[in-house]
């Protein structure tokens, strides 16, 4: 499964650095590369705003990785619980963005 979400941020170049990093280490833990894509940043009314492609070769082992945290996050549907854990994660490394599913298949 693919997830396309949205980020948003109001400080896009400090967060880029921490997100990035993050999902780095992510792909390191995942023991995969190129898990995801960013596309080209829009900004409005003082946010920034990026489209990112999360591939499955990249939340498939996060979701092993993870399973009794994802399990535990907020959401009805399994796509809500990744994502809202995906937002906890990064949060807990000081990486202050909202992200929002857009569509998943």
């Amino acid at each position: 499964m693919t997830y396309y979400i949205q980020i948003s941020t109001i400080d896009w170049p400090k967060d880029r650095v921490i997100f990035e990093d993050t999902l780095n280490t992510l792909e390191k833990l995942c023991d995969t590369q190129n898990g995801y894509i960013l596309n080209e940043p829009v900004s409005k009314f003082g946010w920034t705003f990026i489209d990112m492609i999360l591939k499955a070769e990249l939340h498939m082992p996060m979701e092993q990785e993870f399973a009794e945290q994802i399990k535990k996050s907020k959401g009805s549907k399994p796509e809500e619980k990744f994502t809202n854990f995906l937002v906890k994660y990064l949060e807990n490394n000081n990486c202050k963005i909202k992200l929002k599913l857009m569509q998943s298949n």
